[in-house]
């Protein structure tokens, strides 16, 4: 988008670049508000934005929730149980990107 770290962290609304500087180079993570500016600035979504850390929580959260369909299968059936395994499925079948 042709603008520089100070603008970005303008638009931020932190204090110059440097921030901008450090999330680039992955030395700290933005919090949620900034992930969302950041989003309305480059208008992508923030797991674009941040691929590399959005396919580490994906890959994490896909881990634990095989291992919560298998504490799920383990319990008794019913229309509750049904609809949560789902819905584990639905998050363990996601490819990663």
């Amino acid at each position: 988008m042709a603008l520089s770290q100070g603008e970005v962290g303008f638009l931020l609304g932190k204090h110059g670049g440097a921030k901008v500087c450090r999330y680039e180079r992955f030395i700290c993570q933005p919090d949620l508000e900034t992930v969302l500016a950041f989003e309305a600035i480059f208008q992508r979504p923030a797991s674009e934005i941040f691929v590399g850390l959005y396919q580490q929580v994906q890959r994490e959260v896909i881990a634990r929730a095989k291992v919560l369909a298998h504490k799920v299968e383990c319990g008794r059936p019913n229309r509750k149980t049904m609809i949560r395994r789902q819905a584990l499925t639905s998050i363990t079948s996601k490819s990663l990107n």
